[in-house]
């Protein structure tokens, strides 16, 4: 099978090894609230339920507690690289999960905390992820862009603006050492997005954290953002030298085998004043 899941090629794929993985995760078809000190978003690791009792930074959310992720309006300063200050993260409520892709055998030692801001020009997004080991490419085109991203050690997010229909959205995936690829999911075949998207990851070790920063131009996403409109978005992760991987999702999907491609399985993104 080739490395389009339905069989079709996907445009600047050109080896077929790891193609029966992919095929598994990309076919497409039909928490009890804690809080975590703001030192987590800054690389200082995740505290368990154990050593917090509850900490406050902010409204956090789950699959548990609501389907709808908040992106927060940006309008505050960027640093030097062009991304949020860290204090504007403060703002961004948490989209937070550690279970598999069938809302099972959660594993907070593997947990992911999402948040979003925004603004007219750009939508930009914040994972940061607790590993139990981390296994990614040593090697990539020289932006960054590396084909079969998700053999690898990744977190991504899926977006469908409304204009789209139901098998049509927006692929991102970031890897621990900053690789990233971008595609564009419609029905029979998949397409380099070329979205021109900045990104910048980092590990903390120590901490057994990673986190990634991606900046999503607006006008790769939608032709018209209108921020009254919702959206619809996944997050997900994906752990693991080999099989069997830990596949986990903030809406699960629900299928037998490990798919991400389910669209009817996508939460709610509202853009937040």
């Amino acid at each position: 099978m080739d490395a389009c899941a339905n069989g079709l090629p996907l445009k600047r794929v050109g080896s077929r090894a790891g193609s029966v993985r992919h095929a598994i995760l990309h076919t497409p078809r039909s928490f009890r609230r804690r809080a975590f000190l703001i030192a987590g978003m800054l690389g200082c690791g995740f505290l368990s339920a154990r050593e917090v009792h509850y900490v406050s930074v902010g409204k956090t959310s789950s699959a548990r507690e609501t389907e709808t992720a908040i992106a927060v309006r940006f309008g505050g300063r960027a640093d030097a690289e062009g991304f949020p200050v860290d204090d504007a993260w403060e703002k961004a409520p948490v989209v937070q999960f550690s279970s598999d892709w069938q809302g099972k055998n959660a594993d907070p030692l593997r947990e992911t905390q999402v948040q979003l801001l925004w603004t007219p020009d750009a939508l930009y997004l914040r994972f940061l992820a607790r590993y139990r080991s981390i296994t990614v490419f040593t090697d990539a085109e020289p932006d960054g862009r590396r084909d079969r991203l998700w053999e690898r050690d990744v977190a991504e997010v899926f977006l469908q603006p409304p204009e789209s229909s139901g098998r049509q959205y927006k692929e991102f995936e970031v890897s621990p050492n900053g690789f990233w690829i971008d595609l564009n999911i419609g029905p029979g075949e998949k397409h380099d997005l070329q979205s021109g998207l900045r990104r910048r990851a980092k590990v903390n070790e120590q901490n057994k954290t990673w986190m990634a920063e991606l900046m999503l131009p607006m006008k790769s996403l939608t032709a018209e953002f209108d921020p009254a409109k919702a959206w619809r978005v996944n997050f997900f992760r994906v752990e693991g030298a080999s099989e069997p991987r830990f596949y986990s999702a903030w809406r699960s999907t629900g299928t037998p085998v490990p798919n991400f491609h389910v669209p009817d399985a996508f939460g709610k993104l509202a853009f937040e004043k």
